[in-house]
């Protein structure tokens, strides 16, 4: 079968807080202006920054994670990508040599040139040394410039230049400025349809790249045949009610994509908004912010009683970290506001300033393991036992608890369905 090539580009950086996702919101905001079909990655298990980078793409954004969705998973999503895109932009995670794989082993796996955004601020021409390093540290890297960010004026921009080793390409610079500047707050990033005025954000963002070179359209890179493996329909005809709504909202389109595969159809519902479950055979309550939305879930009395009157029926319901959360008797947030939950299950969750879970896991879940990671600031008390734990990928050891209670699982942990399609279809089956 023929290849498939695009124009791409991998925006990295040498460590997080560079401003990589303003740069790739703004590039792809920048070439859709242009009439050009944009199609954004986002490389690890990051829910928050897709959510930017869709908006500013107009395109659901996936995750490219080599370690949860497999080698032969990441080459089948990017070969569609060239197939419907004009351009494609996959944002990298931490620093570019952080991690196995890391990014740069990545880029240089699938092809994809480099340009690595650094943060000029506090430096002058050490920039050009980190450049060199970034980009010598690896043999093979396949390079394409850096881009200096946040950088005072026009001395300052000299400076950098000024430093800059013979034949590494600066792509430009980019200045200071609060306007484009996206908000964050305890997990990362605010999501984008939190924020208000993102939309003057990302445009204001995209012209200020107009005049570096990274707005040009970056070399064509080739992409080998990759089709994703037929499933069977093991939930053919089965309804999943799934929560969607600035409180539950951290869902891989992927997994959405399997579901659909494996035949269920998918009706999405609000916990905060709606008085009614839809008319279906499972649920599904992935995680999000429900301590941001205390009032409004507590309130939702119908809501409330609409899932009792599910999970006593015995029909299944799989709930991720904040759909843990919102399962159980009540939860209390960083400020010390209590609120009451559904009582689903028994116990509560206090919210904490420190992160309290994080990294990759596998979970034992009761069709097999699946693949995924933790990420949370929360803690619960519940009498109830696990019913198993995860376990750790890197360390390996004891990792998130896996709570059954009838068809019932919950846990803090997020399963990215593709890595065990049998597994998913397990917890939905009525």
């Amino acid at each position: 079968m023929t290849s498939r090539y695009c124009p791409a580009l991998f925006v990295n950086a040498p460590a997080s807080g560079q401003g990589k996702t303003t740069v790739t919101a703004a590039l792809a905001r920048w070439h859709c202006g242009r009439g050009r079909r944009v199609r954004v990655f986002k490389v690890g298990p990051d829910f928050i920054d897709p959510t930017v980078l869709a908006r500013a793409s107009g395109a659901a954004v996936y995750q490219l994670d080599g370690w949860m969705g497999g080698e032969a998973h990441c080459r089948q999503l990017l070969y569609a990508a060239a197939g419907a895109a004009d351009l494609i932009l996959l944002e990298g995670v931490m620093g570019l040599h952080d991690g196995a794989p890391s990014n740069a082993e990545l880029a240089c796996r699938w092809g994809i040139p480099v340009a690595a955004v650094i943060d000029a601020e506090a430096m002058a021409q050490t920039f050009g040394a980190l450049a060199l390093g970034l980009a010598s540290y690896r043999s093979g890297l396949p390079w394409h410039g850096v881009l200096a960010n946040r950088v005072a004026g026009e001395r300052h921009a000299e400076l950098l230049r000024a430093g800059m080793p013979q034949g590494m390409r600066l792509l430009g610079s980019v200045s200071r400025d609060v306007r484009c500047a996206l908000p964050d707050r305890h997990l990362g990033l605010v999501q984008a349809d939190e924020v208000d005025d993102l939309e003057v954000r990302l445009e204001h963002a995209a012209d200020l790249l107009a005049a570096t070179e990274l707005s040009a359209l970056p070399p064509a890179v080739e992409f080998p045949h990759a089709e994703p493996e037929a499933v069977a329909p093991l939930l053919a005809g089965v309804r999943i009610g799934i929560a969607r709504d600035r409180a539950f909202s951290f869902i891989y389109p992927a997994n959405l994509d399997l579901l659909a595969a494996l035949g269920a159809h998918l009706e999405f519902f609000s916990p905060l908004a709606d008085a009614a479950l839809p008319a279906v055979d499972s649920v599904y309550l992935p995680g999000g912010y429900p301590e941001l939305h205390l009032d409004a879930l507590s309130g939702n009395r119908a809501m409330t009683a609409a899932l009792r009157q599910h999970a006593q029926a015995g029909k299944p319901v799989y709930a991720e970290c904040g759909g843990l959360l919102y399962l159980l008797e009540s939860v209390t947030d960083m400020q010390g506001r209590h609120a009451s939950m559904t009582g689903v299950l028994p116990g509560s969750a206090r919210l904490h300033a420190r992160l309290q879970g994080l990294g990759y896991q596998c979970a034992p879940m009761p069709g097999g393991v699946l693949r995924g990671h933790t990420f949370h600031h929360s803690t619960v008390a519940t009498p109830l036992l696990p019913a198993r734990h995860a376990e750790r990928r890197q360390e390996g050891g004891r990792g998130e608890a896996l709570y059954v209670q009838g068809r019932i699982v919950a846990s803090y942990f997020h399963a990215y369905f593709p890595s065990n399609p049998e597994a998913a279809a397990q917890l939905f089956t009525p």
